[in-house]
């Protein structure tokens, strides 16, 4: 079933053709001879025990969410609930890759959620998605947080490709059997991305263009199948920057080892090299010396993206701690009795609401082309990111030293929310672009 098609199927709300889509797209790492560890049946209780509270804490925000943006949450969290929550603490451990649960969700219309029905996308807007990946993450931030990467290269081939790109490339992505990676970074660029290095240059009498260098921390390096390039074609600047696909079987190109990484571990990571890599001119995006400004315009939908993951972590965290003090007990009464505890998730919800808020504003203003977008998606990253992390922190320890314990499940939204304030633009980064976008509106 097509990913269009699926949410058409949702939209409609028929509950029981819905609950035979989940049924048919259900997929089980386990299988009846192999057990989970037993820090992830120990984070079973946690685990579910923050998901009934979590339809509890999700009336906060009903208001302001139209009725398809609701049924869009029901499923995405139907399917975390299921299909992402029982297993990310084995995933977790395991550093396992769920390809397969990733092309389950898919099937839900999750693989290419901002492509168009032609190519089998999900054709919703910004806010829409803020929605589903918050959802999403709920269940499991690493995985969600690869599922928007994803999602970000097929809009940047849904927005600059060519009518032949889409339909060569699109098909396969919305339906993650083809998987995509976003490549900026290198080891000497990380910041500074419009002093990148990697090369594509055209031989005398060829059409073709070769590509040389490197590019570092790249989700999905040495599995994905398609590898979005910025490399420079001209001038040094970001006007000499030029975007390109290509595929992982091009001869040439390579992947270092799979990083170790604090958090994040259920996604790869690695360095995808490009050693005189030749692919043929028609794998150009956009146009040459585009490559900047398309890559600048998907980070915005990257950042806010990045952002709704945070949300999704913090919710569960929130969620788990309010639990947990509810029912622990120290000195003859409940830990949420105490004044300082109910201070304390006051403020943790507070935060999670001024995320959602931000994020929220920012996803509207992208849709609407304000100009204004740019600069509001700084603000949601920066101030979800951190705001976000702190909320994770806070629920650690509230639950004392359990929260230390991988058998509590907070730990490792902790490890998971760490790096959102270094991808994507470090916040530092961030509050840059805001104050360059303040300084501009004032001239």
């Amino acid at each position: 079933m097509s990913t269009a098609r699926a949410l058409r199927i949702f939209r409609r709300s028929d509950a029981g053709l819905l609950k035979r889509l989940h049924q048919g797209a259900a997929h089980r790492l386990f299988s009846s001879s192999e057990s989970p560890s037993a820090s992830a049946s120990a984070s079973t209780h946690t685990t579910i025990n923050a998901a009934a509270a979590n339809s509890k804490s999700r009336t906060w925000d009903e208001h302001r969410l139209s009725s398809d943006q609701l049924q869009f949450r029901d499923l995405a969290s139907e399917f975390a609930q299921r299909e992402l929550m029982p297993f990310a603490a084995e995933w977790d451990e395991r550093k396992y890759f769920p390809v397969e649960v990733l092309r389950s969700a898919a099937k839900l219309g999750f693989g290419g959620v901002f492509c168009g029905h032609d190519v089998g996308g999900s054709q919703l807007t910004r806010a829409d998605g803020v929605v589903i990946f918050e959802a999403l993450a709920y269940g499991d931030v690493s995985a969600t947080a690869f599922l928007t990467i994803h999602n970000m290269c097929a809009a940047i081939i849904e927005n600059y490709g060519t009518e032949e790109q889409r339909q060569l490339l699109l098909p396969g992505l919305t339906s993650m059997e083809v998987l995509a990676s976003y490549c900026l970074t290198e080891p000497s660029s990380g910041s500074d991305a419009a002093s990148l290095q990697t090369t594509a240059h055209q031989e005398e009498g060829s059409t073709d263009y070769i590509l040389n260098g490197e590019k570092a921390f790249i989700s999905g390096g040495g599995v994905s199948d398609i590898y979005l390039v910025m490399a420079r074609t001209g001038d040094p600047g970001p006007k000499g920057i030029s975007c390109f696909f290509v595929e992982k079987d091009t001869q040439g190109l390579s992947f270092g080892r799979q990083e170790a990484k604090l958090g994040w571990r259920n996604q790869p990571t690695a360095s995808v090299i490009l050693e005189n890599v030749r692919i043929p001119e028609r794998n150009m995006i956009g146009r040459e010396g585009q490559g900047f400004s398309i890559a600048m315009a998907a980070l915005d939908g990257g950042r806010i993206n990045i952002a709704s993951c945070s949300i999704g972590g913090a919710q569960f965290c929130l969620d788990a701690a309010q639990e947990y003090v509810s029912s622990r007990k120290q000195f003859g009464k409940a830990i949420i009795d105490f004044q300082n505890t109910q201070f304390k998730l006051a403020d943790m919800l507070t935060s999670v609401q001024a995320s959602r808020s931000l994020v929220a504003n920012a996803a509207t203003a992208l849709d609407s082309k304000s100009p204004w977008a740019t600069a509001s998606a700084a603000m949601a990253k920066r101030f979800a990111t951190d705001a976000c992390y702190n909320v994770c922190n806070d629920a650690l320890q509230l639950h004392g030293g359990y929260g230390y314990l991988k058998d509590y499940t907070v730990e490792r939204y902790v490890r998971d929310l760490r790096v959102h304030t270094i991808l994507e633009g470090t916040n530092e980064i961030m509050r840059m672009v805001i104050s360059r976008h303040m300084t501009k509106s004032q001239s």
